[in-house]
Order: C-alpha cells, then structure tokens, then sequence
C-alpha cells in the first residue's frame, strides 16, 4: 500500500490535530519524492520473467537433510583417521573454533574414522560410502562440492541460513524468490510446492517450521505451498459432503467480490493475493487429485525408485511426486527429509538414513534423465552444516556420535546447467577444514541463480528502504568451474 495512503487510514483526527507535524512531515516527504516513488516497489509480482539472460535451469528440485549428514562418512572420504582412532583432536587443527553446547563441556575430543567402507567410482573417480550404491552408479551425472562452509553452529539459524540466505527469519526462501522471479508455469499448481518425507529411523528428529517456505518481504503468492505426507495432499481440497462444485464456485465468486471491494478501498496488494490463492485452490480441486495418484504409473518406475516408492509419505514416494511435480511445470520443489542429526548412534541410524535416499535420489535423476528434464531441473541435495570428526559420547570402532560441524560439508548437485562428473574443493586429513576452493553459502546462492538467469547483484527488491538480495551484501561469486 502507498504509506501515505496507509498513513491516512490509521491516524485518528484527534492525533492529527495533536501531532500536526506528522502531516507537514508526509506533505513535505511528498512533494521532494512524489507521492507513487514512495510506494515498495515489491508490492505487485512481476507479470513476466526477471531473467538478465537465458538460464539453464527452469526448475529446481531441493532435497533438505534435515540435521545435517556427517560428509566423512558418506562423501569426504580420510582413510589416515584410522591411524588416529582415540586420539585428541590437535589443537592446530582446532584452531579455537566454536563449538555446540552439547559437546563444549567434554574433556576430550576422540577422533572417530568412519566405520564404513569407501570405493571409487565413475570416470571422474569419486570416492563414495559402501553405504551409498546407487548413487556410487551415476557420480560422473552429478557435481559435488566438498567445501561448503557457513557461520551458523545451531539447526534454526543454519536452515534459515541456507534456505534464505540469512540466519534471522523473515526473508524469502530461495523457492520464493524462483517463484517470483520466473513466474508460473501452469495455473493449475502452485509456483513452488514444499514436501516434508517421513524417515524410516525416527530416533531424533528435527523441528520444520512452515516459515522455512515463507515469501518473506515477497508477496505472499510466492511462499510455498506444502502437501502432506498422508490423506488428502491438501487440507480442505476436496468439498465437504452436500457441496457440489457450483455451489463451491458460487461461494468463491461472492467472497471475491468482496475482497474487490476491499482492494479499492484499501489497495493492500495482499488482498488481490487472497483472490488469487483462493482460484488456485478452486483449480488445485481437480489438479492435485490426479498429480498424488501414482496408481497409473509402470511397474518400471517403481523398479527404478524401489517399492517404498508406493508407500505415501516415504522418500521414495516423495522422490516421485517430485518428477510428477516438475513434469506438471511447477517451478520449485522443497522436500525435506528428517533424522540426520547424528550425536549419537551412527551405526544405527545412518544406514537406514542413507537406506531412504539412496535409490530414489538414482532412480529420481535417472527418470529425469529419460524423461529429457534433467537438463532443464536442478537437483539439489545436502543438509544446513556437517558433522564433526570428532566423537561426541561414547566412542567405539563400531559407532560413535558426531556434534555439528560448520567449517565444511558436502552437498551435490545434478542437471540444469551443473557439470557432471565434477569434484570440487578439499577439505584437509580430518575433514575439518578446507584446504582447497572454499565455497560460502552466499557463493552456493549466486551459481544457483546464475543458473536461473539471475545475476546476484541485480536481482534485488525494495524493502524497507533497501535493495534486498538473497546473497545479502558482502561479496559473492559464481563459482564458474561447477557449471556445464
């Protein structure tokens, strides 16, 4: 809404006449800006694309480990650890960094080596966890980077961070920003749907609050839209007993006639989003339906996911809606996937954790590829931070727990204009600090975009008074060497 406008509507008369100087202020304020310049320019989406040049990826796929894996026992392969089980973390190696409340207070710090057996894979010899088959078949499809680092120790402000490009709530997540940015390409969906799968092991699961999916600053119509696991994909999707769908659109027609009248009135472009939303639902009645239902595909899609895949709510299940979802035209797709938080209990909860993902991540990017939309999808995946090499509790040759690990992690992705086969960055014997190509989650946001056709520095909106970036302010790069 116009602030002067806005102004005018909530200030009483007799605070007007008490506090004239509000009104000599607005009236000059007015006549050096112009009245319309002082009106946010992200008050109305765009009415066609933002792009600067023609990206690559149309659409992006974001498989969220929630908890963050431990990246020395499923990417970031160091077999010299074995030489130093038990022994204390050096302190040059160390170097003073933060820890967590959960293991600040120990007395020691144990070196842990992965239990588990490496090999290596593919062309481009990609060292890859015995834990992880499927994916070890398809490395030279996929680009990995092994030096992502951030400054966030805690889950909270580490997702908010990845997701949103800052550690405090309240700005657009990356799928907001596609959303707004690209615009929809079928009416019948949301922009950007939110999926959140249900892990096999439950042992320890993490908070995911829906302002993970929020528009932020965005208008409202760019937030994600999330489906459940189980029932209806969408609450109140299907009318109640005795509503036939005339008198469904009977009823919308009335209620958007008065949010009209309250738009002219008010002109909060919330308001036409309201209208808007509630069409999309109207239409999302006979879309989603036939989107959820996977009864019509082959046995051969089920062979390439695996049989979870028919178990709504699973990974696999999941994995699959998300290639029905970007085949529809949806734009972003956010899953999130729970139970990485390993303090404790590696051996028993990473296989099952790796035992969830690991087929369907293949059978997704192989069905993608079949399909001809691997080139034009983005396939992210990763968690908010890594795991640490040391053990927090007990430790043993057969399992241990690892505490959070900001310093660096690994994420991969595939498709959309990413470099298969490519490996990037190095972290030094102890997975704890990178030695080589570090990558920022800022550097991480600006390729993502590049691949969208957005240049980071330009792809800005006006918020309260500022040009706000996904990328934020400090410097940012494209990190060239991962891009096709």
């Amino acid at each position: 809404m116009n602030p002067i406008h806005q102004h005018g509507l909530q200030i009483t008369r007799r605070h007007f006449f008490e506090q004239g100087s509000h009104a000599l202020g607005w009236a000059a304020l007015a006549s050096l800006a112009g009245a319309d310049r002082l009106a946010a320019p992200a008050a109305a989406a765009p009415t066609q694309s933002l792009n600067h040049f023609p990206g690559k990826a149309k659409h992006i796929i974001y498989l969220h480990m929630v908890g963050g894996p431990p990246q020395m026992d499923m990417y970031d392969y160091k077999p010299v650890m074995q030489e130093f089980y038990d022994k204390d973390l050096p302190d040059s190696i160390r170097m003073g960094q933060r820890l967590t409340t959960m293991t600040s207070g120990q007395k020691r710090f144990p070196i842990a080596p992965s239990k588990y057996k490496f090999a290596q894979h593919g062309q481009c010899g990609m060292w890859v966890s015995e834990l992880l088959p499927w994916t070890a078949k398809m490395v030279d499809d996929m680009c990995f980077v092994r030096s992502l680092h951030t400054e966030a120790i805690n889950h909270e402000p580490a997702i908010t961070y990845i997701q949103t490009g800052n550690m405090n709530t309240g700005r657009p997540c990356l799928g907001a920003w596609m959303s707004y940015g690209l615009g929809s390409l079928n009416e019948n969906l949301p922009t950007f749907v939110v999926l959140v799968a249900k892990p096999t092991n439950t042992e320890q699961v993490q908070a995911i609050s829906a302002r993970l999916w929020s528009s932020g600053y965005l208008p409202g119509e760019h937030a994600g839209v999330s489906f459940r696991s189980s029932g209806d994909p969408i609450l109140y999707i299907n009318n109640p007993p005795g509503v036939p769908a005339e008198i469904r659109r009977k009823t919308l027609d009335g209620i958007n006639a008065l949010n009209e009248i309250n738009y002219q009135n008010l002109r909060d472009p919330e308001t036409r989003t309201r209208i808007a939303q509630y069409e999309l639902a109207f239409r999302m009645q006979s879309s989603v339906p036939e989107l959820a239902d996977i009864g019509a595909e082959p046995e051969s899609t089920f062979a390439l996911y695996g049989d979870e895949a028919k178990k709504p709510g699973t990974f696999a299940n999941t994995a699959l809606l998300c290639r029905r979802l970007v085949e529809r035209g949806v734009r972003f797709v956010q899953v999130y996937h729970n139970n990485w938080d390993t303090h404790s209990n590696v051996a028993g909860r990473l296989p099952d954790q790796c035992r969830d993902v690991d087929q369907a991540c293949y059978g997704l990017i192989q069905d993608l590829k079949q399909r001809g939309l691997l080139d034009s999808t983005l396939v992210i995946w990763g968690g908010e931070f890594g795991r640490t090499i040391y053990s927090q509790g007990g430790l043993s040759r057969e399992n241990y727990g690892r505490d959070h690990h900001p310093r660096c992690f690994t994420i991969w992705m595939a498709g959309g204009g990413i470099k298969g086969g490519t490996i990037y960055g190095a972290t030094d014997d102890f997975s704890y600090n990178i030695i080589e190509d570090p990558v920022h989650l800022r550097d991480f946001h600006a390729t993502i975009l590049h691949l969208l056709g957005f240049d980071h520095q330009r792809f800005a909106v006006r918020h309260q008074g500022l040009d706000q970036r996904l990328t934020g302010v400090e410097p940012a790069r494209v990190i060239r060497e991962l891009l096709a």
